[in-house]
């Protein structure tokens, strides 16, 4: 009972505390228009957040039952915060749970203070009826001797006393379950809010996996691929400076400049594989409309809002397009192609369409089964649908963050 009433009292407080936040959001959303709710607004939503976790915890220790504490991370700047606020899912979930325990939490510490004050009450009825008004009364029944005074006391103080001893308790952990039922996901919304967190964590490290690409292609272009130069022009002057009798000193330069100049250009190839310069250069947009410009296949391009891309979906996008046109020109037979690329929410669409002859083998160097490497690297996944006589579509989803 300690701590059935423990809890009451200090959920009314709790709630009478609180009761101004309504108003107190009400008018953060007002003041938006005039910028200072754009500030305010975003730390009164994360305050309400941790009353609400102290409230689970309370709930839970009364219950007897583990709690963890949910404290989700909270980004830096104003928009990020703002988006946080209007998309998390805990946000949602405590804002839903907060009128019905402002509710309950005062309805429950009203019964109680009505209950004990009550039996106050009747102790001093009992006492005292002789100084009270002539129609003082008990139980709808007037007061007019100590012997009914007694006796109506007995049985009102033994009604509220029943109320606080069995059905305040019940009232108590009816709330302190529902406090807890309302603020715990359930194991469908935690897996929701998992899958929230591994989307954003991928972004992350499609980002970080981006940057490094770029940083890797500057390097070898900026650094291995300049050396390489300067090895084959020097080896270039060196053969100009030998005698035209050299013999075989010329041959051993003829030979090192010629695999210097193989070893650059299997690095452009390594490079454009990688990270292309031109999507530096370019965009993803301008990189795609070269392609298609350059195909040997005439090429129709559909670029839809594609938005900001990682470093790394760009590639493997620009990667998918351009075997995917290389084995048209090369397989198919068709007079035309269609590339069409689009966001879907946080996924990027990259559909090549052809109208050759079709009925293409995976396992007969058509390129496909790299298709499927580089998207799959990123966990995406590649459709090919192409019947004998056509027409043939690639199709590959990428994954690219919220």
């Amino acid at each position: 009972m300690g701590r059935d009433a423990r809890y009451a009292w200090v959920g009314l407080a709790s709630a009478l505390a609180m009761l101004p936040l309504f108003p107190m959001l009400l008018a953060g959303f007002v003041l938006v228009s005039v910028g200072i709710g754009l500030w305010l607004l975003p730390w009164m939503v994360i305050g309400t957040l941790r009353w609400a976790d102290a409230e689970r915890g309370r709930a839970a220790a009364l219950l007897g039952e583990p709690s963890q504490p949910r404290r989700p991370a909270v980004p830096e700047g104003l928009v990020e915060r703002w988006r946080w606020v209007a998309t998390h899912r805990e946000v949602r979930r405590v804002l839903r749970w907060v009128p019905r325990f402002l509710g309950g939490g005062l309805a429950l510490g009203l019964f109680g203070v009505l209950c004990v004050g009550g039996m106050l009450g009747t102790v001093v009825t009992v006492v005292g009826w002789p100084l009270l008004p002539d129609d003082t009364s008990m139980l709808g029944i007037r007061v007019g001797n100590w012997g009914l005074a007694l006796l109506l006391g007995v049985v009102q103080f033994a009604l509220l006393a029943a109320l606080t001893r069995w059905v305040l308790p019940g009232f108590v952990r009816w709330q302190a379950r529902d406090t807890l039922t309302a603020l715990t996901p359930s194991a469908e919304e935690r897996l929701a809010e998992r899958v929230d967190e591994l989307t954003e964590s991928r972004a992350d490290v499609l980002d970080a996996h981006g940057a490094e690409l770029r940083r890797i292609e500057r390097d070898l272009h900026d650094g291995t691929q300049a050396r390489l130069v300067a090895i084959a022009m020097r080896l270039g002057v060196a053969r100009e400076e030998l005698p035209e009798d050299s013999g075989a000193l010329g041959r051993l330069l003829a030979e090192a400049q010629e695999g210097a100049e193989d070893a650059m250009t299997e690095l452009r190839e390594v490079i454009r594989s990688m990270y292309p310069p031109i999507l530096a250069d370019r965009g993803l947009e301008g990189a795609l409309a070269a392609v298609a410009a350059g195909s040997a296949v005439e090429t129709d391009l559909d670029l839809g809002e594609l938005g900001r891309l990682p470093a790394a979906v760009e590639a493997a996008a620009y990667f998918v397009v351009t075997e995917a046109l290389t084995n048209v020109a090369k397989h198919s037979g068709a007079e035309l192609a269609r590339v069409r690329l689009e966001r879907k929410e946080n996924r990027l669409v990259a559909e090549v369409w052809d109208g050759g002859v079709g009925g293409v083998d995976e396992s007969g160097g058509s390129g496909v089964v790299g298709i499927r490497r580089r998207v799959a690297a990123l966990d995406g996944t590649v459709t090919v649908t192409s019947p004998a006589g056509g027409p043939t579509v690639v199709r590959a989803e990428l994954p690219c963050g919220s």
